[in-house]
């Protein structure tokens, strides 16, 4: 989608903070982060939401969850870290295109128990 703002900033059309990229994926700071480690890891390839990926998008998705151990370490995140994918509009989703969130580097509140 040439108007998404994650793959404007893939394609180098945007400036952006970047941690990490090669030729599928893209990490980079987020604009607003939420903790002293906040960042973004997109797949390159348009996909709108989690609920959207096929079965061809698993070696993708499962590089994007590697990774992100990886980068946390690296930005200081070591100790621990969350990673968050927001699907949908239900599920916070500001920005339709898939992408991880990292976010760590101090002590993070306890998640709610259902």
């Amino acid at each position: 989608m040439s108007d998404c703002i994650f793959c404007r900033i893939a394609r180098g059309e945007i400036p952006s903070g970047k941690v990490y990229e090669d030729e599928e994926i893209l990490a980079f700071k987020d604009i607003h982060p939420q903790a002293p480690v906040h960042v973004l890891i997109v797949p390159k390839k348009h996909i709108a939401t989690l609920a959207d990926a096929t079965p061809e998008d698993a070696p993708v998705l499962g590089r994007m969850l590697e990774l992100a151990p990886r980068i946390a370490k690296e930005l200081g995140a070591g100790e621990g870290f969350r990673t968050i994918i927001n699907t949908g509009r239900h599920g916070g989703q500001e920005v339709y295109h898939l992408h991880l969130h990292i976010l760590g580097g101090q002590p993070m509140p306890a998640m709610l128990k259902y």
